[in-house]
């Protein structure tokens, strides 16, 4: 789930892109859009789009991975993520 967070004066068309990228800065998947925001009602000064994307997400080996996340052309926040095996459990009935 990403929800972009504005205010009133930020209405209009804005520029997204996510980048998942390995621990080198290596991007393993990309994409790039636009979110709008629409005028809210009268009253109100924050304003919200939200959007669910699903990833089918390339994990090459266990180790560090983030979510990059930028707007308008500037980095918004990091998302890390650490991946590693599963462990196996031995079950004796």
């Amino acid at each position: 789930m990403l929800r972009v967070r504005g205010r009133r004066t930020e209405i209009g068309v804005h520029a997204i892109r996510i980048r998942f990228v390995d621990d080198s800065g290596s991007e393993l998947l990309g994409g790039e859009g636009t979110v709008q925001f629409g005028e809210p009602p009268a009253g109100v000064v924050d304003v919200e789009a939200g959007a669910v994307l699903v990833f089918d997400v390339p994990l090459p080996r266990p180790g560090q991975f983030a979510f990059e996340i930028a707007l308008d052309g500037e980095p918004a926040i990091r998302v890390p993520l650490t991946a590693g095996y599963a462990q196996s459990f031995n079950q004796e009935n």
